[in-house]
């Protein structure tokens, strides 16, 4: 299946800034995730050794703990509100973590029952039922059904595009084919794709790549110069992910969390948002 996009888009009118006449939409997203004993997919800090695996699951625990309320601390001291991707196995394993993004006032988003599934191990009505039961458990615990989803793993199935939108999402966050939101007909409704960074992302880089945390939070500040380098530029959207057991260690947290707030300073010109905001905006500009 092709990607399903409908049209890239150039600005939706010449004047179109996001509110307070800002040229950049920033959003910030926190992983928040579960992960099976022994089981599945998992992320490591170290090459996955025999079960029990103490180890890397103390290192993945490590941001249910202690990780993700470091980072919402931080970020809601510099003014940005979160953008929790939540496996909704969280709200069994650790309330004190749904708490605290309470707190912070975070936007929930759909990211599955646990970090250990991969919808391309899904067929489609099994993938239909696993995100219709995603989202219902978020609307059953926020009182509010969540807009948008973001795959763990970043993977996807034949039909995941169109299952999204009959299962009631209509926001994705999970790829960056532009600087602006693209709008995908996939056949079952629109998705707006709104720019999710594959590599402004503590796991691809931090992990992936062994990039330390001043290098990523110089990668920060790079790519929003880069972005707010023409003032007459179309409207943009930057976005940075990070996980709770990545971002959220001691050492890396500062840098990165002080990068943020150096853009979260320039009010003038970036506008902190989350995506159902930012959605928001984008449709009202039509």
């Amino acid at each position: 299946m092709m990607l399903p996009i409908s049209g890239l888009p150039v600005a939706p009118r010449p004047d179109f800034r996001w509110p307070g006449g800002r040229r950049m939409a920033l959003w910030v997203a926190v992983g928040v995730e579960s992960y099976r004993p022994d089981e599945g997919r998992t992320e490591d800090i170290l090459p996955r050794s025999a079960a029990p695996d103490h180890v890397n699951a103390a290192w993945r625990a490590y941001g249910n703990r202690v990780g993700a309320m470091r980072l919402f601390e931080r970020l809601s001291g510099a003014g940005i509100v979160p953008t929790v991707l939540l496996n909704t196995d969280v709200y069994d394993e650790a309330p004190e973590v749904i708490a605290a993004a309470r707190r912070a006032g975070a936007e929930i988003v759909a990211h599955g029952l646990s970090n250990s599934d991969c919808l391309a191990d899904m067929g489609a009505e099994e993938e239909l039922a696993y995100l219709r039961r995603t989202r219902d458990r978020i609307a059953a615990e926020e009182g509010t059904a969540p807009r948008g989803w973001s795959s763990p793993w970043l993977a996807h199935g034949a039909r995941t595009l169109p299952n999204l939108a009959r299962a009631g999402f209509d926001i994705l966050l999970d790829l960056r084919m532009d600087d602006r939101p693209v709008t995908l007909d996939t056949g079952a409704g629109p998705l707006l794709a709104v720019p999710y960074a594959a590599e402004l992302n503590d796991s691809t880089t931090m992990i992936g790549r062994q990039v330390t945390a001043r290098a990523f939070a110089g990668m920060i500040a790079d790519e929003a110069e880069e972005l707010l380098r023409n003032p007459d530029g179309p409207p943009v959207v930057m976005s940075v992910v990070l996980h709770s057991f990545i971002a959220g260690q001691p050492f890396r947290a500062g840098p990165v969390c002080d990068a943020l707030a150096g853009l979260a300073r320039r009010g003038s010109e970036i506008w902190c948002a989350t995506p159902s905001r930012i959605a928001d905006a984008w449709h009202g500009a039509g």
